[in-house]
């Protein structure tokens, strides 16, 4: 005699058996048409340079298209409320914009998405510092020397930054904190316009990611004292960490693709184990390179506890500085 218990339990074992069949024909047949890649940046930016790198070569290895559709707009958090409002299919990803998912939840008022609830953390294909860049005219080529200099005339040297509340601007604010000097915060509408004031000598110093300004650098229009690796990096080898000078002061930022929540788990496998495969290729790896930055391949879970404690750390810059939700 059969049970009911034994019925149920055949019953479900069946339709489990089937989810996982579904699951995987999903995934093997994905993708069948192309995907949406939504940048929460502007075209040219460093991210969306960084982002197009790995969208062609996931776009060449999968099969099909990877379509750019930049929405740029408050701080990128315009293109992460498209993105969490798209059909979780898996044909949709968000390129992450590390500000809007770590430092928008704490100065925007009526956010429309929550970082951690609204997304699934797919992958990550890339990291980099943010570098502390000076104007060449200024008399300083380390850290210290800048931090001196700065001190001698406390309120009289201007730091540049993307606006209130931007990476620039936090990272450049620990450093004054850290080191113990002042500086005039000037801020502008964006990396370009910010980085082009510390060019032309309008602003004395910045600390942009390392892939907006890595190309100046190279072309002697700006003089690097170091970056916010906690270690030298071999992408940078005669570059100093700022923490040689200031011990313990570290900043980092991954790049990744997440999705709307309930997106398929077999899809995103697929796209996950694609991207970590195309980024560690040698041209790749040249590729970002060329951008100062290196690739990284986190699990998904190890993505999500990064942005969670830079959402975090973000929370307690933000109350420092005294930075108010609008």
């Amino acid at each position: 005699m059969i049970s009911g218990n034994l019925i149920v339990i055949t019953v479900v074992a069946a339709a489990c058996a089937g989810s996982v069949a579904v699951a995987a024909d999903m995934a093997k047949e994905y993708p069948g048409r192309p995907i949406r890649l939504i940048m929460p940046n502007a075209p040219g930016s460093s991210a969306d340079t960084l982002g197009r790198i790995v969208a062609l070569r996931l776009g060449e290895a999968l099969g099909q298209l990877v379509v750019v559709d930049n929405r740029a707009g408050a701080g990128g958090s315009l293109g992460l409320e498209i993105g969490k409002n798209a059909n979780p299919d898996g044909y949709t990803l968000i390129t992450t914009s590390l500000s809007a998912l770590t430092v928008s939840p704490h100065i925007r008022k009526g956010l429309a998405y929550d970082p951690m609830r609204d997304f699934e953390y797919v992958a990550t294909y890339s990291r980099q510092a943010a570098v502390l860049v000076v104007y060449p005219g200024l008399p300083v080529k380390s850290v210290k020397e800048l931090i001196e200099y700065a001190k001698a005339r406390q309120g009289k040297i201007n730091m540049a930054s993307a606006g209130p509340g931007s990476t620039s601007h936090l990272n450049g604010t620990a450093l004054m904190i850290s080191g113990k000097f002042d500086s005039l915060h000037l801020p502008y509408k964006g990396g370009g316009p910010s980085t082009a004031a510390v060019v032309s000598g309008e602003a004395h110093w910045t600390m942009p990611s390392s892939a907006v300004v890595m190309n100046l650098v190279r072309s002697g229009w700006l003089r690097v004292l170091g970056h916010t690796f906690p270690q030298r990096s071999p992408l940078l080898p005669d570059m100093p960490t700022i923490a040689e000078t200031l011990p313990g002061f570290k900043y980092v930022a991954i790049s990744g693709f997440i999705a709307p929540r309930g997106a398929p788990k077999s899809i995103l496998d697929k796209v996950r184990a694609t991207v970590d495969r195309v980024v560690n290729t040698p041209g790749a790896r040249e590729q970002l390179a060329a951008q100062g930055a290196e690739p990284v391949s986190l699990a998904p879970a190890e993505f999500r506890k990064f942005v969670h404690d830079e959402l975090a750390e973000a929370g307690k810059l933000v109350k420092v500085i005294g930075l108010k939700a609008e």
